[in-house]
């Protein structure tokens, strides 16, 4: 299944909604089971199907004790209208003429690792140094923001206290039930799904908070970006993938390496964070950047104008325009 969370206009103002993507189309499973309900005779469809599904994905994951499964019955519930012809407001748009948000409306905790060692011996080559024991010995991770995640489309911030803008071109992956004390062989239960994620940088402000062994902070904080889908983890036959990721700036293609080059597996991640400290549904979890994935390793910088497009196999393009610097 694909996730996603579209914007529609309503005399409320604009409101956001979890959605599926079948055949290209987008379904909003919460009116999908208004239409089931309305349709078995119940006075209350629309109080029972906001029981049965949340339009918040991140609510859905919170109750649910197996999300996969109960989506599932959406899709489902679909495929049987279709054979038996039924028609309903639950098909709210193509996906190409649709604005999607970022997928997961509410991120509970997000940590972005440091994985990938083809990136980090060469970040460490450029400070002329070698890779510290330590990084083979633990997944480490800093945890950053949670709000502000931008989406698919969405104008790249540029803030007004950096000179220097870098993109990193990661696989993300989704929390989809809590845990505490998860061993690397049980981690594969606690995974719900897939997406891509841009984790923006300032690197000149990083530099310096980096510098002082503290951060990142400012540095990272101000604007990171996932999409434009969550794919569930059934759609991998519940393994962890090995998927092409690729970089293109402004048609060009800047960055390319494999998920499965990461030195741990998600596996491993999850143990190491859920050691007497709980994962909670809804956690957001970073790869780190893959090898060649940002421009601090190719000595190349985005600039204002920029259009980042960023592919992760089977999963789809993120695509965003880098902003204007704004005012101090």
């Amino acid at each position: 299944m694909k996730i996603v969370q579209y914007k529609i206009d309503t005399k409320l103002g604009f409101e956001k909604r979890m959605g599926l993507i079948i055949s290209n189309k987008i379904i909003d499973p919460q009116l999908l089971w208004e239409t089931h309900f309305k349709n078995a005779g119940f006075y209350n469809f629309e109080d029972r199907a906001k029981y049965k599904i949340s339009t918040s994905l991140a609510e859905n994951l919170k109750r649910w004790d197996s999300p996969i499964v109960q989506l599932s019955e959406s899709v489902e519930l679909y495929s049987k209208f279709l054979k038996d012809g039924v028609t309903g407001h639950y098909d709210v748009g193509e996906v190409d003429t649709t604005k999607l948000e970022a997928p997961l409306d509410k991120i509970a905790t997000y940590r972005d690792f440091y994985a990938h060692e083809k990136h980090v011996r060469t970040g460490f080559k450029k400070r002329n140094e070698e890779i510290p024991p330590a990084w083979f010995e633990i997944p480490a991770y800093y945890k950053g923001a949670t709000t502000g995640f931008l989406g698919h489309q969405d104008e790249v911030l540029w803030p007004s206290y950096t000179d220097i803008l870098d993109y990193e071109l990661e696989l993300g992956m989704v929390i989809g039930k809590d845990g505490i004390n998860v061993k690397e062989k049980d981690a594969h239960k606690h995974i719900f799904g897939f997406t891509i994620l841009n984790d923006i940088s300032a690197r000149d402000i990083q530099r310096k908070e980096m510098s002082i062994r503290l951060g990142p902070a400012k540095g990272k904080d101000f604007c990171s970006i996932i999409g434009p889908v969550i794919v569930t983890y059934d759609e991998f036959n519940y393994q962890e993938p090995n998927l092409l990721m690729t970089a293109k700036i402004n048609g060009e293609e800047w960055s390319r390496g494999h998920s499965q080059d990461s030195h741990y597996s998600w596996a491993q991640m999850i143990e190491h964070v859920a050691k007497d400290e709980w994962i909670i549904a809804g956690d957001l979890f970073g790869s780190g950047t893959v090898g060649t994935g940002c421009g601090l390793e190719l000595d190349k910088w985005i600039k204002s104008g920029d259009i980042l497009e960023l592919e992760i196999e089977k999963i789809g393009k993120l695509i965003n325009k880098v902003g204007q610097k704004r005012k101090a």
